[in-house]
């Protein structure tokens, strides 16, 4: 896998954490995941993600791999994957016996993302722990190494999982990517050569840092013969600046909440418009760009390629939370347009088409 965008323009992904709407369900978020993700396979975006999160009114998915199943089904050529599985919480066994699962359902479409996050709380750290008795492990690169192992079969000889077979077994495999927000994580991608996504709109500050320390230190390994980068920003998009700023007001006020521990759902515009109006001004992080790139298409865009080109990146990940599952959905459709990306991938696919016949 390279770099390369469709026509060297700039390839688009999805990472979807299943917001869910205030006045609504739980169960109605994961069906606008599913519909989202049919809608974006259509559009030519090249991957969907799903996030894991935990004991949180906010955000629904809590199993990727139950809902990549699903979407598997739903969608025909886009990539599916965890954005991401949070390690810590699982034996690395379980977890190539799922994507392995995953990839005997849909074979060269899922990736696996890793994150040693947690996913929730403290407390929901802790309930999710087997072994209440002791402290949780930091031992995160020991599991990467575990499940690299268990899915390419390179134990050394004599180890006692050496013969363990992850059913079910057939060629090829899950593609696994690191996934973070911090320079801890570069160093992760580098030291197991694996393909790194920097989680942009959740922490901006060390953005760059990362990228560069990422493309720094790589070496070619058995995953990747060259380092590959992308990063997760969030976006919306609509037919005005001001509706695209009104829509924003949703956003804004999530990221106040969540930096309060308010896990509540995502407010409708006109209700965070006025809490937010009631709260004040307070001063966010921000790095280099901004978590969210709010506007119209041609203003997404163009700010878009420039960080893209200034981190030397052909792919962005797009997470897009609007209270409003038409306007989320809209949102998707006229990025997808400005970028042209159903002209490429149709030109693409009819290109393979020609190749096997």
């Amino acid at each position: 896998m390279t770099n390369n965008g469709l026509k060297n323009g700039l390839r688009l992904s999805v990472l979807d954490q299943s917001p869910v709407p205030a006045g609504s369900f739980a169960g109605v978020a994961l069906a606008n995941s599913i519909e989202l993700a049919r809608l974006v396979d259509g559009l030519g975006y090249s991957r969907f993600w799903m996030s894991e999160h935990h004991a949180m009114d906010t955000l629904a998915c809590t199993a990727p791999e139950v809902m990549l199943a699903r979407i598997g089904a739903e969608t025909k050529r886009i990539r599916i994957g965890s954005g991401g599985i949070m390690l810590p919480h699982y034996t690395p066994l379980k977890v190539a016996e799922c994507f392995r699962m995953l990839h005997a359902l849909y074979p060269d479409r899922v990736d696996l993302g890793i994150g040693r996050a947690p996913g929730g709380g403290p407390i929901e750290a802790l309930a999710l722990k087997r072994d209440r008795k002791t402290k949780m492990l930091d031992d995160f690169p020991d599991q990467v190494s575990e499940l690299l192992a268990f899915l390419g079969h390179r134990f050394p000889e004599g180890h006692p999982f050496a013969g363990i077979r992850v059913s079910p077994e057939m060629p090829g495999g899950p593609d696994v990517w690191m996934l973070g927000s911090s320079m801890w994580s570069a160093a992760a991608a580098v030291e197991f050569g694996l393909p790194y996504s920097f989680a942009h709109f959740f922490s901006p500050v060390n953005t760059r840092a990362a990228i560069e320390t990422y493309r720094r230190g790589f070496t070619a390994s058995a995953y990747r013969k060259a380092a590959e980068a992308t990063v997760a920003v969030g976006v919306i998009c609509a037919e005005t600046q001001e509706e695209a700023e009104f829509l924003f007001s949703s956003v804004r006020l999530l990221q106040r909440r969540i930096r309060q521990g308010d896990r509540r759902p995502v407010a409708s515009p006109e209700d965070a418009a006025r809490e937010l109006y009631l709260l004040g001004d307070m001063r966010q992080e921000e790095g280099e760009w901004p978590r969210y790139f709010v506007g119209t298409p041609a203003v997404v865009r163009e700010q878009m390629e420039a960080m893209a080109e200034e981190l030397g990146i052909g792919e962005l990940i797009v997470n897009t939370i609007v209270w409003d599952q038409a306007k989320r959905l809209r949102s998707y459709e006229l990025l997808a347009a400005e970028f042209g990306l159903g002209v490429f991938a149709g030109e693409r696919d009819a290109r393979l088409v020609d190749l096997r016949s």
